[in-house]
């Protein structure tokens, strides 16, 4: 491996087999386990529009909260070292995507819409241009190709 690199792994694997594997089309389902060494494993189904399970994660919300999460990290991250104290951090991130009539699909952008809490008297402008600063340092942010914009919001307390 090269300097400074480094290795991400995970075991993929298909649960969705009923019995007879893939011998039709619908005749298994679109589900799987995620696991990575000694952690929680993640049980997976396609998107509910393609027919699959509403109550699991599919991978177009993992990656959005791939994306939002790895935003979050380096904006905490980017606050504390301007001096920016952060009390609370949550996004409701919007992505949209499309899906042409062979059924390929792709994200066409996705927004993150962080409410954040900051300590009263806060520079709320350099708070807000530091949403711009993550996407030099964020790995998923820097690995997608679709544009990402952010709609932060903020709420000011005593502390």
């Amino acid at each position: 491996m090269k300097n400074g690199e480094h290795e991400f792994t995970a075991t993929v694997r298909w649960s969705g087999n009923r019995g007879q594997g893939t011998h039709t089309y619908r005749g298994y389902d679109r589900t799987w386990d995620i696991a990575t060494d000694s952690k929680v494993i993640v049980h997976c189904s396609n998107d509910p529009l393609l027919g699959g399970d509403p109550t699991k994660h599919n991978p177009e919300d993992l990656l959005l909260a791939s994306l939002s999460s790895c935003h979050m990290l380096w904006y905490l991250h980017l606050a504390s070292s301007a001096g920016i104290v952060i009390h609370g951090y949550c996004d409701n991130p919007i992505g949209v995507g499309e899906t042409l009539s062979n059924g390929a699909g792709r994200f066409l952008r996705a927004t993150l819409r962080p409410s954040i809490v900051v300590s009263k008297g806060s520079d709320l402008k350099l708070a807000t241009e530091l949403h711009h600063e993550v996407h030099k340092y964020c790995f998923i942010a820097r690995s997608v190709n679709f544009p990402v914009t952010y709609e932060a919001s903020f709420e000011e307390i005593e502390k």
